[in-house]
């Protein structure tokens, strides 16, 4: 057994005791399949059509060529549930890095509504035409609700970061949410969407890590949060209000602008040592980042190796999340008016 295999298991299997079904009997499988329908019935009567333009364009007015920020995935990714542009958290992080960078931000949004993890090839190809300087990439929760094989999901997630990387690409990825939040979901099925959701968290991070890239856990962005303001939902009860793309956003930001060289350090400043700087077997990160909110994870080095006894090294941070420009700021921080 490779080192790669006993992290998997580690972070996928022994970090949440196991998962699938191998142990629910048939009566229970009926229960679970009857609230699967129930819910996807109720998410469907308030089904959101369309989507939010695209707000494809430049924000920001600094000096120097562009940042092209490439923003990859699922319907978290494109903003589904809000009516403006400038309340997709793409548009919202683009201002924001153009603010912190001092330069022009160029947002390309090849984020599409329902994608699966394997859609992302495609989404890459589009992408490398336009040679994004930082990319994001939000994606998982299709693959839970499709029951998607695990390690299928997260291959196609690890060649999606690797083309990225090795085409210059700073690459940040916000981990699986936990849909165990969504309140038309009743119990058994809420307890194994949750587990499903941080079993994916934790592979993904372990496979975006070995990528050259890093995530970023919105877990409980997604989670605790959300249960109890259900201001943060938008009206079909799945997909997140404008609030609560703002709050996924705030986490995503410090490790995008770090990705970028253009964090402020004094902004780290007063955090416990603990809470922002640890290093961990890259298996038993993952296995920690995915139910913490905001947890950074990306690869290290521990006395001059990137491996030790129990597989590569990872290094995890939690940084304070920063105030986010507001949709208004946003918009006016375009150069032009937005596409789409």
């Amino acid at each position: 057994m490779t080192r790669a295999t006993t992290a998997w298991r580690l972070a996928t299997g022994a970090a949440y005791g196991g998962g699938g079904l191998g142990l629910v009997g048939a009566g229970m499988l009926a229960v679970l399949r009857q609230q699967a329908r129930s819910a996807r019935r109720r998410v469907q009567a308030n089904d959101l059509r369309g989507g939010p333009p695209s707000g494809e364009g430049v924000y920001g007015r600094g000096r120097g060529r562009p940042i092209v920020f490439a923003v990859f995935g699922d319907s978290s990714a494109v903003g589904l549930g809000v009516p403006r542009a400038a309340q997709t958290p793409g548009v919202l992080l683009a201002a924001a890095l153009a603010e912190l960078a001092e330069r022009p931000v160029r947002l390309v949004r090849l984020a599409v509504s329902g994608a699966r993890s394997w859609q992302l090839d495609e989404q890459v190809d589009k992408a490398l035409l336009e040679h994004p300087t930082v990319a994001l990439i939000m994606i998982g929760a299709n693959d839970v609700t499709s029951r998607t094989a695990l390690e299928v999901s997260v291959r196609h997630l690890r060649d999606a970061v690797r083309r990225l990387t090795e085409a210059g690409t700073e690459v940040v990825v916000g981990t699986c949410p936990d849909l165990g939040t969504v309140r038309p979901i009743g119990q058994p099925l809420r307890w194994l969407a949750r587990r499903w959701s941080r079993q994916l968290a934790a592979a993904q991070t372990i496979a975006v890590v070995e990528a050259g890239g890093r995530t970023v856990s919105l877990g409980s962005v997604l989670g605790p949060s959300f249960a109890e303001d259900q201001g943060l939902f938008s009206v079909d009860e799945f997909h997140p209000s404008a609030a609560g793309y703002a709050a996924a956003a705030a986490v995503l930001l410090p490790s995008i602008a770090d990705a970028l060289g253009v964090w402020p350090a004094a902004a780290d400043r007063g955090l416990r040592n603990l809470r922002r700087d640890t290093v961990r077997p890259v298996a038993r990160a993952a296995a920690r980042a995915a139910g913490r909110t905001g947890t950074e994870v990306q690869a290290t080095a521990v006395r001059g190796s990137d491996t030790g006894p129990r597989g590569p090294w990872a290094r995890l941070r939690r940084r304070r999340p920063p105030d986010l420009p507001t949709p208004e700021q946003a918009e006016r921080a375009a150069e032009a008016t937005p596409l789409g």
